[in-house]
């Protein structure tokens, strides 16, 4: 988020801070980008208007109790996965909205993708603020709380899953005797430029898969052993498997 905001606007280092309680990953953190590295939750959150709660999800329940007060009138917006907005309300009882967001690895680059919903109903200016925050990192999509799992296993978990493809793509690329570094250059710009077709024409994926298609030919030899080994079901299995273990995380306080 912070290096998505900055490349948006440079001078916003000015007016960004962060704080970590054993202070080193917020000094890396500010050595790196520029940020003010605040030496205190008092002095971190006191001007503050908006608070980015990103630390490891399992530290909630140990979090600060001064926190409660501190967010008093504060627009809080966690990400960390699995922490329902309930659950955040008791952590930050006074704050004047909570929005519980779970952005994917391609905000490094600002081409993410953000679902995110609020305990309340947001104001404008609200809503501007969350906006102007996640479309630093690429995308938004605002969802029911009800539908957090499921996008924590598809679309938090989804470059993970591509990355593996990729990898198996490379893999298979070299055992059809390609040079390893042709290979690698082939599996991943092919996932590329299908990814941007498909996103530009928006279409749905098995028409451009049937346009690629013909009959009895190379493609089809593939794809009729991707069915054989039920390639849609173990993805489904995967992506249900991470949605199980986000609702393990919800149930726990």
């Amino acid at each position: 988020m912070v290096d998505g905001l900055l490349a948006r606007e440079p001078s916003a280092a000015a007016d960004l801070s962060c704080f970590s309680e054993s202070g080193r990953t917020a000094a890396a953190l500010s050595a790196r980008t520029g940020i003010i590295h605040a030496p205190s939750l008092e002095q971190l959150i006191r001007t503050a208007d908006l608070i980015v709660i990103a630390f490891k999800p399992q530290h909630l329940a140990a979090a600060d109790p001064r926190l409660a007060e501190l967010t008093t009138g504060k627009l809080v917006l966690s990400v960390l996965a699995g922490k329902r907005l309930a659950t955040l309300s008791r952590v930050f009882p006074r704050a004047r909205n909570l929005v519980r967001a779970m952005p994917n690895t391609p905000a490094a680059i600002g081409a993410a993708i953000t679902p995110y919903c609020s305990l309340q109903p947001m104001k404008s200016d609200d809503i501007a603020t969350v906006h102007s925050l996640l479309g630093a990192c690429g995308q938004y999509l605002s969802i029911g709380e009800e539908h957090m799992d499921a996008v924590t296993a598809l679309s938090a978990g989804g470059p993970a899953f591509l990355f593996e493809y990729v990898a198996a793509m490379r893999d298979a690329g070299i055992a059809a005797r390609l040079p390893p570094d042709t290979a690698a250059r082939l599996a991943v710009e092919t996932v590329l430029g299908s990814a941007r077709l498909l996103a530009r024409k928006q279409i749905d994926p098995e028409v451009l898969r049937d346009q690629v298609t013909s009959p009895n030919g190379t493609t089809l030899a593939g794809l009729r052993c991707l069915e054989a080994r039920d390639f849609r079901g173990i993805i489904r299995e995967t992506v249900l498997a991470a949605q199980a273990r986000a609702g393990e995380l919800s149930r726990d306080t």
